[in-house]
């Protein structure tokens, strides 16, 4: 019962047999390899329109490097107060910008309120040099607390962007969770909605080490290389990056590893919903589950062999965690089997009343 966190999931056969196949022989370095061209081709279809490919190790730098490409001086880029590159990635969006800061852009359920945006955009008149200059919008897909921008929600923020002149990145370290989610395709919850550059993450979902920076305008992306070169993150042997995206990509694979993710966050979502200590904090969009469970819950669950973290409640949360009860984030993964949220939900209806009795 392993609920920690889709990072903590190995790969995909698929995907280790794709490395095994490509361990052998000799191969151009750099990303000049046959199989990196066919990747970076595969990425312009599933796209539907010419994109530049660069791939990086971490999330965290494809969200750094895409940020360090639209960078101005006195740059400003607005993002969720709750957004991974705000919150959880060591300051590295400002140091590999050179300085450059995250505007905390509050809203509802991982969400950025597009009137807050716009009015936190308006606090930096262009004349006014002292405060610095927008730079960017950045939007998590899915978000950090697990639910999605529809489709509307992109293009409205898209709208704002494109009135201030300003490109928009959205950071998907769980792109293919929030796709399967709004039954869409990757053209239309990107660039037909305003989006000018993704980061595109894979490990979440069944690879070992494949993210990459996607942008919608090779144009725009001429900087890119020496911005990746000096940030150490150009592989030499890139192509062993690309045989995790050719495995991912082919038959669907990416796109049934989110669907069996985003169906037992359902599943988890409903044992949770069924318990008398627990509640659903908000609805699931995607693969990550937050409930409020009572302190007793959460230790019956953990001393039993349940894994999944206690969370800080979101600033914006319309239901927070009172006297004795803990707000828990807990995510499915591609391995996630039907058996451990049986499991699951065996355990947490196990727990006992101070009666002694047992929950139904």
């Amino acid at each position: 019962m392993n609920f920690a966190s889709d990072n903590w999931a190995g790969a995909h056969p698929a995907i280790s047999a794709a490395l095994h196949r490509h361990a052998d022989g000799f191969a151009p370095a750099y990303g000049t390899s046959e199989l990196d061209r066919k990747v970076e081709m595969r990425f312009c279809e599933i796209f539907e329109r010419e994109v530049a490919v660069f791939f990086v190790a971490t999330g965290t730098a494809a969200n750094a490097l895409s940020l360090a490409a639209v960078n101005r001086p006195g740059g400003v880029a607005f993002c969720h107060n709750e957004a991974h590159a705000r919150e959880d990635e060591g300051g590295a969006p400002e140091y590999l910008t050179g300085g450059a800061r995250l505007c905390g852009i509050s809203g509802a359920e991982g969400r950025m309120d597009p009137q807050t945006l716009e009015e936190a955009i308006g606090r930096f008149p262009p004349e006014f040099v002292h405060a610095g200059q927008p730079m960017a919008v950045s939007l998590t897909q899915a978000t950090e607390v697990g639910t999605v921008y529809s489709l509307s929600d992109i293009e409205a923020i898209s709208g704002i962007c494109r009135n201030h002149a300003l490109p928009l990145h959205m950071d998907g370290a769980r792109f293919a969770n929030a796709l399967v989610a709004l039954d869409t395709t990757p053209a239309e919850m990107t660039w037909k909605r305003g989006i000018d550059i993704l980061s595109f993450g894979g490990t979440k979902n069944g690879c070992w080490c494949a993210e990459a920076i996607v942008v919608m305008d090779p144009e725009k992306a001429r900087d890119l290389p020496f911005i990746r070169k000096r940030a150490a993150h150009l592989f030499s042997k890139s192509r062993f990056i690309a045989a995790q995206f050719d495995a991912y990509f082919e038959n669907g694979l990416w796109l049934r590893n989110a669907s069996h993710a985003n169906e037992m966050a359902k599943r988890l979502a409903g044992a949770l919903e069924g318990s008398s200590d627990a509640r659903l904090a908000w609805r699931p969009g995607a693969n990550e589950v937050f409930a409020i469970l009572s302190s007793k819950a959460v230790a019956h669950l953990e001393k039993n062999g349940a894994r999944f973290h206690s969370w800080s409640a979101p600033n914006d949360a319309a239901d927070k965690p009172g006297p004795g009860e803990v707000l828990c984030r807990f995510v499915a993964s591609y391995a996630t089997t039907p058996e451990e949220i049986r499991e699951f939900e065996k355990l947490i209806g196990s727990i006992r009343t101070p009666s002694g009795r047992v929950h139904a």
